[in-house]
């Protein structure tokens, strides 16, 4: 009796003990995440109050990796989803500073997960509230459920799937206007003022950290106070931020210069003082917010050299027989997409990336125009660096291009998906041209719906015919060639799309979704130097048919001059 006593007695202290240990791991695991968190935030502070530590992204990630630990160590706990929440205020502060999408899509999947995993926590509002300020919410995804990653219906993979990317920035639904209104009221600062010109266009851009309301005006000359023609735009709930140029020298046949004021004390106005001009077009882009001003004048077509017929065997310079002809390709500007701290799509090989497979095509395409057209061809970007979407197209626009081409790749979540594709500017006609157009934006739907709403006033001047008839031809040489040299090749056709890096293109202009990076297979082709060759070479086949469909006659075999040959279709 005794026995059994003393048995039972070290059993219930046996589980008594069991019990501790099982609970004091938990409470040390709290209590440590706790203590992680408090120093992440002491790094966060002194972060926050030093200027010149904010300036470098490395500095930024230090403290992101501290949150992130507080997580990661306790993922369970009570502390995981201030970790993630924080992570994700970081990441979004330091997307404002760099530009780079895959912070903003870090900080979207940070507060996604919050929602997700942690469904009592008081952070799951937080984290609501901070995707409807960047115009996301959180949706099921619809795509999973058509197909998913194993379902049945393979058929329709392809043209269902998405890349992660795009799958948040997509799938959910259009934001309505009580959903934007806490973060179009937001403050924003006016960061500064950029302009390209030359002497019949152009471009003044204002740049902004937030997306604000604005409206502007025309205003006529008045010789009384010795002022200009002015036009000006006033940002609402702006202010200026700190040591920015004020006023922007411009000079050029069009404009006097570009300048910026506080003009209210909740309200920014910038005014463009005006020499002549015969047309202008206002409108924003997103993601980060700017406000861009088209300003036209008269263009002076150059006057072809003239070719002393009389002499034999003369020697006629490049783009000689284009301007001999009227052809009006005479200069082509080639966009490679993406470079700098904007990598692209990632490639389904390590280490491949969407900026550099590009940057390399394009330096072949570039070559091949100048040897087999004799055009002169103008490279946006022939080294790894940032440009902005609105940047290529004004370089295009200043250097009165003849022909504007994007280089690109495609990429989706599904691996199978493969093909190649061409783009021209216009409204979208299938989901599909919405997505590609979103991701090569870098914005998501409601953004690209945005831009739909001006498209129609933006392109009455726009190539749209031409751009087309390009791009059909572009596209069929590209299919028609790569046929010959490499088996499973898929045209997905011409499509058109609102792409921001088309807009106020003031020539033919297209976009090339040259294969799927994301692909194995056209991963391996798009790193491989002859697919690349080959692909250029298509492309200058297309660029031919676009010029002998636009002038019959400048093709012609017949022509005597050995030059022509250059141009045998």
């Amino acid at each position: 009796m005794y026995f059994n006593y003393k048995k039972t007695y070290f059993s219930h202290i046996l589980i008594i003990l069991c019990m501790l240990f099982m609970t004091w791991p938990h409470e040390l695991s709290a209590a440590t995440a706790k203590g992680k968190y408090y120093n992440a935030e002491a790094c966060y502070k002194k972060l926050r109050h030093n200027p010149r530590k904010q300036k470098y992204r490395d500095k930024w990630l230090g403290c992101i990796e501290k949150f992130e630990t507080v997580y990661h160590y306790d993922p369970k706990g009570p502390w995981a989803a201030a970790g993630l929440y924080m992570s994700g205020q970081l990441y979004q502060e330091l997307y404002k500073r760099s530009f780079k999408t895959s912070d903003q899509e870090t900080a979207i999947d940070n507060y996604e997960r919050i929602i997700t995993d942690f469904p009592k926590s008081k952070y799951k509002e937080k984290a609501e509230h901070a995707l409807r300020d960047i115009s996301y919410k959180k949706t099921p995804t619809k795509i999973a459920s058509k197909t998913g990653m194993h379902g049945k219906n393979v058929g329709k993979v392809e043209e269902d799937s998405i890349d992660a990317e795009i799958e948040k920035l997509t799938s959910t639904p259009l934001s309505t206007e009580k959903d934007l209104k806490g973060s179009i009221n937001m403050e924003a600062k006016v960061l500064g003022l950029r302009y390209w010109s030359n002497p019949s266009y152009t471009r003044v851009v204002v740049d902004a950290d937030n997306e604000v309301s604005y409206t502007h005006r025309l205003l006529k000359k008045d010789a009384s106070i010795k002022k200009p023609q002015r036009l000006y735009i006033d940002l609402n709930s702006s202010r200026l931020a700190k040591d920015i140029a004020k006023v922007v020298p411009i000079n050029d046949d069009l404009l006097i210069d570009a300048r910026a004021g506080q003009f209210a004390s909740n309200s920014v106005r910038v005014v463009v003082d005006i020499k002549s001009f015969e047309t202008y077009k206002i409108f924003s882009l997103k993601n980060p917010f700017r406000i861009v001003i088209d300003v036209w004048g008269t263009v002076d077509k150059p006057t072809p050299p003239e070719i002393d017929a009389s002499k034999k065997n003369a020697k006629i310079p490049p783009g000689a027989l284009a301007k001999q002809f009227a052809l009006g390709v005479r200069r082509i500007v080639i966009d490679p997409g993406h470079g700098g701290r904007d990598y692209g799509a990632p490639g389904y090989l390590k280490g491949v990336h969407e900026k550099d497979v590009v940057l390399k095509l394009a330096r072949r395409l570039a070559k091949k125009i100048r040897k087999e057209l004799g055009c002169e061809v103008i490279m946006t970007r022939n080294s790894d660096r940032n440009l902005t979407l609105e940047e290529r197209t004004a370089i295009a626009n200043t250097k009165n291009a003849d022909l504007f081409i994007s280089i690109h790749t495609n990429a989706v979540r599904d691996r199978r998906a493969f093909g190649i594709e061409t783009f021209f500017l216009n409204l979208a006609t299938d989901n599909d041209a919405i997505l590609v157009a979103a991701r090569e934006n870098a914005t998501s739907t409601k953004n690209i719906s945005d831009l739909e709403t001006i498209l129609s006033d933006l392109m009455q001047n726009a190539k749209i015919n031409e751009s087309s008839r390009l791009a059909v031809h572009v596209q069929k040489s590209i299919d028609r060639r790569l046929r010959k040299h490499y088996s499973r090749i898929k045209s997905k056709g011409v499509k058109q799309a609102p792409f921001y890096v088309l807009l106020g293109a003031q020539m033919p202009a297209i976009l090339i979704e040259t294969s799927f990076i994301s692909n194995p297979r056209e991963c391996k082709r798009l790193n491989n130097a002859e697919y690349q060759d080959q692909m250029a070479e298509a492309i200058v086949d297309g660029i031919k048919k676009y010029i002998k469909d636009t002038n019959p006659t400048a093709l012609m075999e017949e022509n005597p001059n050995p030059v022509s040959k250059r141009y045998g279709g």
